[in-house]
Order: structure tokens, then C-alpha cells, then sequence
């Protein structure tokens, strides 16, 4: 194992922060998973620490194929944002920005760097286009804010990468998944392994998360050069793991097996792994996913749980205002998967409380919501 230690620009004065990147193995392949980019979301902090123990074992035993590239820690800013006991991981204090937001777009200048320089070996091709990434990146302008500088890092770690997890996890909710529709078939398998409850597919959410900076550039250079072979040839998807408050050993240590025994599928793993135990889950188009929000004030009592499949019209929560006795029954608008519902029980206006992915497209345009 290889310890990566990177040193955050503009910290304050007296103080400094550091993102550290553990490498396993050694090969042309590679596999990238970071963990706990909102710095609150801390299932996949906790799993990672069960994949950088198995991966060590792994290597000592020569059973790795490839490069794997564990982030524990993805957000060091965050983990630090604390008010009153309160953790706030998922905007930076200073700028408001979502940490998860706003990641270098590689396309275009990689479209500039390439023309004329393709040819007709797809395996040629990826290398120069994966040098092409890093070049972008490493000829950029010095970050202004810890912010950038530790967004630039993350990417240029992962942006070679053959196979990349973003762990997070949502309020309270079900085993869930985003990933580009064109590399859902591949995907199914860590589906079942994991036994997520439903994928969410998108070729473009809006906002330039993590995992879309990493396989829509892909997609993006393949059509502008539409007489070259070119694969596309990084799978990226954002694994949501449960709830904020999924943290426990068992699942912690069931999730990190899941996700070793889909790396050696990929071929970058020897040895013997158990078959997927789940069946995959359905893919749903992203367009699909209905946000439900209160119609007023009040404390929120949900009446189906997150994984549930639902109806149209079926009552997910009601809220009760006790000054007024107004008590409102919010229900499903969409027949789908309900995978995700508000951690905190008071309705505030514009926050939303319970997500249902359903296969019929409802919205259009940014997907994410922030």
C-alpha cells in the first residue's frame, strides 16, 4: 500500500489540511472509489475503512490485478463544519457551494487537445484521451480556495480510472444509484451485490457532480468524434448507502465485500468471491424521480418506509400543524420506488421530504436537487 498525502491550498493562517489517497496494486487497469464527499454522509467513510483492510490483505496475498485508489476521506473541508453539534457537510461555509457541485468539464478541452489525432485502435485511443484528462488538469491555473484545489485532486486521481465509486448516502433511504444509462447493463452487477433497491440514469443531471465529471466526458468525446472508436471507457456511478445514520459494522462490512466481489468481475481481483445474493434492481430515468414537499408548516409523520414500491395516490406522509389541527396527507403522484425520505420531521417550505423513482419522465433540465 501506497500513501498519498496532498496538501490543500489556501488554508487559513497557522493551519493546514491534507487529502490522503491510499494505492493498492499494480497494473494498466484501475478502479478509483472515494468516499464521503458530503462530509456528513459517513456510511461510506465507514465502509471505506473495511475496503482499505480487506485491499491490504489482498495485496499482501498478490490477488490484485490492477490499480485500486481508496479515498476514505474525500472532504476534509467539511468533516470540520460543525455548529452548535450540528455537522453541515454538505455546503462549504464560506462559498455555500455543494461540495459535490461544480467539478472541472474535461470535454472541451479535451475535444481541442485530440483533433486529428485519433485513429481507428479504440485501445489507442483511450490512452490518449485519458493523457489528454491529465494534462487539462495538471495545466490548469493554481486554485483560488481549499475548495478547488481539492476538488482538482480528487479528479485527477479518478479520471484514469476504468472503474470509479463516489460513495455517499441520502437522509434516510434505501440502497440507491446514479450512473449514465448507456452503462447500466455493467452496473446491474453491483446492483444486486449490493442489493440496491433502484438505479437512477441520467446522462446529464445538471450541476457536473463527481461521477459525471468522470464518464460523461466520455460519452461527450465519443460523439464529437463520431468515425473513431472510442469506448467509453470510465464507469462511474454515485452509490448512495442508506441513510446518514447507517453506519453499523455488519452493513459496513457487507457493502465492502459487495463492492470487491463486482471489482473481480471486472477482472480486478483474483481469487474465489461469492455470486450476487440480490436480484438487480430496475434502471429508471433520473426524468422519473418525484419530489414531495409539504403544503404547509408542521411536524411530519411518514407513513410508508424508504424502499417501499408505491402508487399513485398512495399517502406517503402527513403533516400536522397543532396550533391549527390542519393535518395535510401528502401522496405518491407516480407509481415507483420510494427511496429516500427527509432525515428531519419538521416541513419547512422548498425542502423536500420524500423521493419516489418512478419509470415515466416528470421533469426536465437540472435534475439535482442541491
Amino acid at each position: 500500500m501506497e500513501r498519498i498525502d496532498h496538501h490543500l491550498p489556501w488554508s487559513s493562517l497557522g493551519t493546514e489540511r491534507h487529502l490522503s489517497v491510499f494505492r493498492f496494486g499494480t497494473g494498466e487497469r484501475k478502479a478509483y472509489i472515494q468516499a464521503s464527499l458530503h462530509a456528513d454522509e459517513l456510511p461510506g467513510m465507514r465502509c471505506a475503512w473495511e475496503l482499505k483492510k480487506r485491499l491490504s490483505a489482498l495485496e499482501a496475498q498478490g490477488l490484485l490485478n490492477g490499480v485500486i485508489e481508496l479515498v476514505p476521506v474525500a472532504n476534509p473541508l467539511g468533516l470540520g463544519q460543525l455548529l452548535q453539534g450540528n455537522h453541515q457537510g454538505r455546503f462549504e461555509y464560506g462559498s455555500g457551494k455543494n461540495f459535490n457541485r461544480d467539478f472541472v468539464e474535461l470535454s472541451a478541452p479535451v475535444v481541442a487537445r485530440l483533433e486529428g489525432r485519433l485513429g481507428d485502435d479504440p485501445r489507442a485511443n483511450v490512452h490518449l484521451i485519458r493523457q489528454a484528462m491529465r494534462d487539462v488538469l495538471s495545466e490548469l491555473p493554481p486554485a483560488t480556495s481549499q475548495l478547488q484545489g481539492m476538488q482538482r485532486v480528487l479528479l485527477s486521481h479518478a479520471c484514469d480510472a476504468d472503474v470509479v465509486l463516489d460513495l455517499h448516502c441520502d437522509a434516510e433511504a434505501a440502497l440507491h444509484m446514479y450512473a449514465l444509462p448507456q452503462h447500466w447493463p455493467q452496473w446491474r452487477s453491483l446492483a444486486a451485490h449490493l442489493n440496491v433497491r433502484v438505479g437512477l440514469l441520467a446522462e446529464d443531471s445538471g450541476g457536473s457532480s463527481f461521477d459525471e465529471a468522470c464518464s460523461l466526458p466520455w460519452l461527450r468525446v465519443q460523439r464529437h468524434f463520431g468515425d473513431a472508436p472510442i469506448p467509453l471507457a470510465c464507469m462511474a456511478t454515485t452509490v448512495e448507502l442508506g441513510g446518514q445514520a447507517d453506519t453499523g459494522r455488519d452493513e459496513a462490512q457487507r457493502y465492502a465485500e459487495g463492492i470487491l466481489a463486482f471489482l473481480a468481475e471486472q477482472g480486478l481481483i483474483g481469487g474465489q468471491w461469492p455470486a450476487a445474493q440480490h436480484e438487480a434492481c430496475e434502471g429508471m430515468p433520473f426524468e422519473g424521480t418525484e419530489l414531495l414537499f409539504a403544503p404547509h408548516p408542521g411536524v411530519v409523520s411518514f407513513l410508508r418506509p424508504a424502499g417501499a414500491w408505491v402508487e399513485p395516490g398512495e399517502p406517503l406522509f402527513e403533516v400536522i400543524d397543532p396550533l391549527s389541527d390542519r393535518v395535510s396527507t401528502v401522496c405518491a403522484g407516480t407509481a415507483g420506488v420510494l427511496f429516500a425520505v427527509e432525515r428531519l420531521r419538521y416541513a419547512q417550505p422548498g425542502f423536500w421530504l420524500a423521493k419516489v423513482a418512478g419509470r415515466e419522465p416528470l421533469r426536465h433540465g437540472r435534475l439535482l436537487n442541491d
